[in-house]
């Protein structure tokens, strides 16, 4: 079986969700998707609401999208890679539940990008406990997409425009943004991470 990896730059949001969707819905190929530094833009879960989640008075020159997923409410921009998996249920061998699909990625992460606290927690990929990535799915009943937010780096005004979530993980402990993130930087560039990812698709890292 192979996995087709798909490398963007720069691409929107609103263009890259709809071209998730038209390949999780009209293909029956699995994807492997990179989005590299996505224009500046707000990204809800489809069952939150702006007033609850962003300072929507900062946030007033800011494009706010909502996407077909659920999940929690993210900031991007230059320096957030995007990665994006489809694919089908008989080519990984799990159950589709949310928390086996991410289980499953963790272990694609941990082997391909060897940080050694390198983890998933609460729901979030974490390196030393605090965030690095966030993620969400949507799942059809053979087919499944699983899509994440990686912070190579991040701007403190940006996140600033987020509110402290009404339901956070256990772990976040009440810590602020600037506590609780954490950046891939210092591990890797971003071409090294792209690199890493592409490469353990190719290597079939991800079906062991």
């Amino acid at each position: 079986m192979t996995m087709e990896p798909i490398i963007l730059e720069n691409v929107s949001i609103e263009k890259q969700l709809e071209m998730e969707k038209n390949l999780l819905d009209k293909e029956t190929r699995s994807f492997l998707l990179i989005n590299l530094g996505p224009p500046k833009a707000i990204v809800m879960g489809s069952s939150q609401k702006e007033e609850e989640v962003i300072h929507l008075e900062k946030a007033s020159k800011i494009p706010i999208i909502r996407r077909f997923s659920a999940g929690g409410c993210v900031m991007l921009d230059k320096d957030t890679i995007m990665v994006t998996f489809i694919m089908n249920k008989k080519e990984v061998g799990i159950d589709l539940f949310p928390l086996s699909i991410m289980k499953w990625t963790e272990k694609f992460y941990q082997n391909c990008l060897s940080i050694p606290s390198f983890s998933l927690v609460d729901n979030d990929y974490a390196i030393e406990n605090k965030k690095v990535g966030g993620n969400a799915q949507y799942i059809k009943k053979d087919r499944f997409l699983h899509h994440s937010s990686f912070l190579w780096d991040y701007n403190k005004e940006h996140m600033d425009v987020l509110k402290h979530p009404p339901k956070e993980p256990c772990y976040r402990k009440g810590r602020p943004h600037h506590e609780f993130l954490t950046t891939l930087r210092p591990h890797l560039t971003k071409e090294a991470f792209i690199e890493a990812i592409s490469q353990g698709v190719l290597k079939d890292q991800i079906y062991g």
